[in-house]
């Protein structure tokens, strides 16, 4: 075994673990989610029992997680560097682990629109972050006011948009899979906006 496989080796088995522990869960019980013996855990954890396929499908599936992200290493690409499209005031970051996710920082200087008509509507969720001034969600007929330093969640089928409140502000949108496709439906550039 090289030093790498070793390494990867114990991760999985620290993952493992973890994983169990977050969930508050005993070798017994993770023992009868995944119809493995508790010492035949036991032993996988501590590192004297070989890691077999079979056997981290299933405990991945037990510890609710994919067996990818049990094994995933750390990339030498961690930090990303985004995309900017400086004529629409967008910066967009692709997330790895989620190729369905999409991060976009815009900058907003007009209020939304309150007319629900002029709203977009579309499977999926998005979730927005204030970072500078402050955002009007409208959500149908609501409007909620969304600080600097505030978060909102929404799902898209509720009619939504996203403005500028008394002077610019700045947001970081996260888009989900759907939320990312009912937005280049409806965006000619084919780009998620707020």
């Amino acid at each position: 075994m090289t030093q790498e496989e070793g390494d990867l080796d114990g991760l999985v088995r620290k993952r493992i673990r973890a994983l169990r522990v977050a969930q508050g869960w005993s070798l017994e019980e993770l023992a009868g989610r995944t119809n493995l013996s508790q010492s035949s855990l036991s032993r996988i954890e501590n590192g004297q029992r070989r890691l077999a396929l079979d056997q981290l499908v299933l405990l991945a599936r037990a510890l609710d997680t994919t067996l990818d992200q049990l094994v995933e290493t750390a990339d030498d690409d961690v930090v990303i560097s985004p995309t900017v499209d400086a004529a629409r005031g967008l910066m967009r970051w692709p997330v790895k682990s989620d190729p369905g996710m999409t991060v976009v920082r815009q900058r907003m200087t007009e209020p939304p629109p309150e007319n629900p008509a002029r709203m977009r509507a579309h499977p999926g969720r998005e979730w927005l972050v204030v970072l500078s001034g402050t955002a009007i969600l409208m959500l149908g007929h609501r409007r909620f006011r969304v600080e600097a330093n505030q978060a909102a969640e929404f799902p898209t089928m509720m009619p939504h948009a996203i403005g500028a409140d008394g002077g610019p502000c700045e947001i970081l949108g996260i888009f989900d899979r759907d939320a990312r496709r009912g937005h280049q439906r409806q965006d000619p550039d084919g780009d998620p906006t707020p």
